[in-house]
């Protein structure tokens, strides 16, 4: 191992950043930092690790010089720590550079990428490699239920990895997922997000292709093979490419019917070897038996043995803020799920109406990032919500950042709900919904909160006011 070196992060408290901070700390480097004010659990991360970040920014927290300067990408060019590294030519990296520097070199990182499903879909394949004895290590962008921490440096050859295909950092602005070096790739799914990076489909599509192109021809690529723009994507890959989804052409697909309750999913799988495999899953979805079947394709592949698979797959017990009970008071039950895109909203309302059945299914929803509040997303939402009881929609975020042609019409939204049979509304402020909401929940209701951001704890506020 090179000589430890004494490193500042810049915005450590981010999802990635924390978990990056504590590997390298692992590693035996020096880590210290700086962000704004800090919450759990990315503050109980780096406290556990022994690392105590300085609050605000300011060049003298680079005082003394440290060897290497790691950068968030939330830092705008004119934080004054980041303008104070340019000036005194420090040594400065994106955060995807340092973790493909310091621990993807000798490993074999397996890359989750796709618009849908990373999070999942990595702590699926962290687990799953974990429970049958294979050490991995793992990054993962999220709080996975069945592990200690959401990262591990490992020491099998397996490094599994979520792929963000936003960009780096301001220096650096093309997507996370091409410093990784995938020798295996899981892709998911492609829709259109991202709009603030990505201009329009076609540019974000050829982002994903290059992903696809640096597999070597030894990895392999699992593909859904139920989306199209997956198929073309993965079209010339150099390597072997196995499809998987629920259309029987797949390579990979469910023998017979998947049955879907409370109690979550039942499939069934054909093994070349192992013959006819039931799959058991804690979370129901059609999304999470799609996630289980890309992971059973490399896990196989692998050559991990089919019945400890089985048994890691019934032990799964997913992600916080993936439609994430908190708990029920008074009847009323509410869950946390980190759905911004009207697709992950759609398959979030379909798989709670499995797990509830018979109930009020009622929506609260943000338009957090800077594509969820966009218009020429108006008809997948109507498609979508329409799958609800009832709908709150909160103001849009970032609606001061676009125009009125990009931006959603959220009154026609709600009068086009209406229309459908859905009764929803929205308010005028982002205060006004938690009082709004909690007078129309009763015994029996389904409240689920939605938003690719903290919601600024609106989902534990409603259920504080049931007791």
């Amino acid at each position: 191992m090179a000589a430890p070196l004494d490193i500042h992060m810049i915005a450590i408290g981010g999802t990635g950043m924390a978990p990056l901070a504590c590997l390298l700390k692992e590693a035996g480097h020096a880590v210290r930092g700086s962000d704004g004010p800090l919450y759990p659990p990315m503050s109980t991360l780096l406290e556990r690790a022994g690392i105590e970040p300085r609050v605000g920014f300011d060049p003298s927290h680079l005082e003394p010089a440290p060897d290497l300067v790691i950068v968030g990408n939330a830092v705008p060019r004119t934080n004054p720590e980041a303008e104070a590294t340019e000036a005194r030519g420090l040594p400065r990296i994106s955060m995807p550079q340092a973790l493909a520097r310091f621990f993807l070199d000798e490993r074999r990182p397996l890359v989750i990428a796709g618009t849908h499903g990373k999070t999942t879909t990595t702590s699926m394949a962290a687990w799953v490699y974990t429970a049958c004895g294979s050490e991995p290590g793992f990054l993962i962008g999220g709080i996975p239920r069945n592990l200690e921490e959401s990262f591990r440096r490992g020491t099998g050859d397996r490094f599994v990895i979520e792929g963000d295909e936003y960009n780096a950092a301001y220096f650096d602005r093309g997507p996370k997922f091409l410093h990784y070096r995938p020798e295996t790739l899981i892709l998911t799914s492609v829709e259109y997000d991202h709009a603030d990076l990505y201009p329009d489909p076609a540019s974000l599509l050829d982002a994903y292709r290059r992903l696809v192109e640096i597999v070597p021809e030894s990895g392999l690529v699992v593909a859904c093979g139920d989306s199209e723009e997956v198929v073309e994507v993965v079209a010339q890959a150099r390597c072997p490419v196995i499809r998987y989804g629920l259309d029987p052409a797949n390579d990979i697909s469910p023998r017979g019917d998947i049955e879907s309750g409370p109690e979550g999913s039942r499939f069934t799988l054909a093994d070349p070897e192992a013959g006819e495999v039931e799959i058991a899953l804690s979370h129901g979805g059609e999304h999470n038996v799609l996630n289980a079947m890309a992971v059973w394709a490399v896990a196989r592949h692998d050559g991990l043995p089919a019945a400890d698979l089985g048994r890691a797959f019934a032990a799964f017990r997913g992600v916080q803020r993936r439609m994430d009970e908190l708990g029920t008071r008074q009847g009323v039950t509410v869950v946390d799920d980190f759905a911004h895109h009207p697709t992950a909203v759609g398959a979030t309302l379909d798989a709670l109406r499995r797990r509830y059945p018979g109930r009020r299914l009622v929506a609260v929803f943000e338009p957090r990032s800077l594509t969820a509040g966009r218009s020429f997303l108006f008809d997948a939402y109507l498609e979508a919500f329409s799958k609800a009881d009832r709908v709150f929609v909160a103001p849009i975020f970032h609606a001061g950042r676009l125009t009125d042609d990009q931006r959603l019409d959220l009154g026609a939204l709600i009068a086009a709900l209406g229309a459908a049979g859905v009764e929803a509304s929205t308010v005028a402020v982002a205060d006004e919904l938690e009082p709004v909401v909690a007078s129309t929940l009763r015994a029996g209701d389904v409240a689920v909160t939605m938003s690719s951001g903290s919601f600024d704890g609106l989902p534990q506020r409603l259920l504080a006011r049931f007791g």
